[in-house]
């Protein structure tokens, strides 16, 4: 009797653990993919706009190593801005689901001039205060990725 009730506490304990290990990867998941979102588009300091500062930060932030990151929009925003955003209305995403959110800021656009290679890509720079859109997840909601 002493060893089925041992046994079956080994099961209990074992199911328990595999919950945790469940629970936890989606929000290591999520942070993988905002640490991405800061990585990709996030330049509080920077300002931007000129035809350079695409080359360096597409560089800098590894997104020419492998190919030419064909488009890529910088945000000149506090964190704390962009993340008040995902707290504004669920709009649809290009993908068709209804975690994105909309507002206005400060960007830095870099499009790929398509004669470059690898990792010497050039960029053309452009700079604005648009109306962009990005989605996010979790709780509380953070950016996870610029839809457009």
């Amino acid at each position: 009797m002493m060893d089925l009730q041992r046994t079956q506490s080994l099961i209990l304990l074992l199911v328990l653990t595999l919950l945790g290990l469940g629970l936890v990867q989606p929000s290591y998941g999520q942070d993988r993919m905002y640490q991405r979102f800061l990585r990709q588009h996030m330049d509080p300091e920077g300002t931007g706009g000129n035809d350079n500062y695409c080359n360096v930060m597409m560089q800098r932030r590894k997104m020419t190593s492998v190919q030419c990151k064909r488009f890529n929009t910088f945000i000149h925003e506090d964190i704390w801005n962009i993340r008040g955003i995902c707290s504004t209305a669920n709009i649809q995403c290009k993908n068709g689901q209804m975690n994105c959110h909309e507002g206005v800021v400060k960007v830095t656009d870099c499009r790929e001039t398509g004669n470059s290679k690898a990792p010497n890509c050039r960029y053309r720079a452009r700079a604005s205060t648009r109306r962009v859109v990005i989605a996010c997840e979790g709780s509380p909601e953070v950016p996870v990725h610029f839809d457009r």
